[in-house]
């Protein structure tokens, strides 16, 4: 079985030098970050990647000298030229909130800037006009509802009918260097639980019918994908079955959670409100 990781940074790292015909990329720097981009622009390099045709972004930092603003302002940059310009914007956090490693989308949701509720002239006496309406919804797990997370999803898009989808969940990375310091965009959907060989029925245009973007953090390396990294083989099929069956997460999980969760909720919201200052986001949405 090959190596797993739900980062496409790191499944077309070995076309990096010479990329083949469908395979794009391209770094530069936002408030002083590095952002790669990589675009599957056809059928024959999606096959090869195992992606879905579309952009992904790789916001690279570390969460002990980036600064927390920068890193917002530079997630906003990546994320706003993908919205659509008017609309309702509906923020999903996938994810069991009672499982640390996979509650980065729930906990994000938390801190997200919900506004469709405000009446017109309630925003306008409180000085709040101009706040795009935005919903957030925490769908929670199979084993907590009994409904898939998708069947929620499409019955509220289906009601309120916004004009996009964001959708937050934690990812899993093939380097395990990459946790809690990599943040992924893409505008090709998602399967969650995925990077962890659980995966649910998609999210994306073809099942929602508006566009949806992605957005994660790694949290895990699959127990089999990191004993290849650090043996440096180029699968697992020499391993033991125990080696597959684990999944590998850092002991600073907790903090890795709490911190990455603000910092995606503090880029949506600024990316959602631009006229507000993340001093003002965070009081807000406190």
């Amino acid at each position: 079985m090959p190596v797993r990781t739900d980062l496409a940074m790191e499944s077309a790292a070995a076309y990096r030098q010479h990329p083949p015909e469908g395979i794009l990329f391209r770094e530069e720097t936002l408030e002083g970050i590095t952002v790669t981009h990589v675009e599957i622009t056809t059928e024959h390099a999606a096959a090869l990647l195992g992606r879905h045709l579309g952009h992904y972004v790789t916001v690279e930092f570390s969460p002990e000298k980036e600064d927390a603003q920068a890193l917002a302002y530079a997630l906003a940059k990546v994320l706003q030229p993908w919205l659509p310009q008017t609309g309702c914007i509906l923020v999903v956090g996938l994810g069991n909130d009672r499982m640390t490693p996979d509650a980065l989308g729930p906990r994000a949701v938390r801190k997200i800037l919900a506004t469709r509720h405000l009446p017109a002239d309630f925003a306008e006496k409180t000085g709040l006009e101009g706040l795009r309406p935005v919903a957030a919804l925490a769908p929670g797990v199979l084993a907590q509802t009994g409904m898939e997370s998708s069947e929620l999803v499409h019955a509220v898009v289906k009601d309120i009918a916004p004009s996009a989808v964001i959708v937050i969940d934690a990812m899993a990375a093939r380097a395990y260097q990459r946790l809690g310091r990599t943040i992924q965009l893409a505008d090709s959907g998602i399967s969650p639980g995925a990077g962890v060989d659980n995966a649910r029925k998609e999210l994306s245009k073809a099942t929602l019918g508006v566009p949806v973007i992605s957005m994660g953090i790694p949290t895990v390396v699959d127990g089999g994908t990191l004993a290849c990294e650090l043996c440096g083989l180029k699968d697992d099929s020499t391993l033991p079955p125990s080696a597959r069956q684990l999944t590998v997460t850092p002991r600073d999980i907790d903090s890795m959670i709490e911190r990455g969760a603000k910092q995606l909720s503090l880029g949506i919201n600024a990316a959602l409100q631009p006229h507000l200052t993340l001093e003002e986001i965070d009081y807000l949405a406190s």
